[in-house]
């Protein structure tokens, strides 16, 4: 079984179009990537802790409205 490891915020990026996002777009203080009518924030880090990457992930569930295993996110 994988475990979750920190990742890149380029690999992050990639990741979410793969997912269905488009972008990202400069915002007034921050980077978005847009999945529908949906925006979602990306943080400037060039790398993101695993912590920070479940907070996100855990809002790009529910814009998506459906659960990220660790084995998808690796696979992606």
């Amino acid at each position: 079984m994988s475990q979750w490891s920190p990742c890149k915020r380029k690999d992050f990026i990639h990741k979410l179009r793969k997912l269905g996002f488009d972008g990202p777009f400069v915002g007034t203080r921050h980077h978005f990537m847009v999945y529908e009518e949906h925006r979602l924030t990306i943080p400037s880090n060039h790398e993101y802790s695993i912590s920070q990457l479940r907070m996100m992930l855990q809002e790009t569930e529910s814009v998506l409205a459906r659960r990220i295993t660790v084995e998808e996110w690796s696979s992606l």
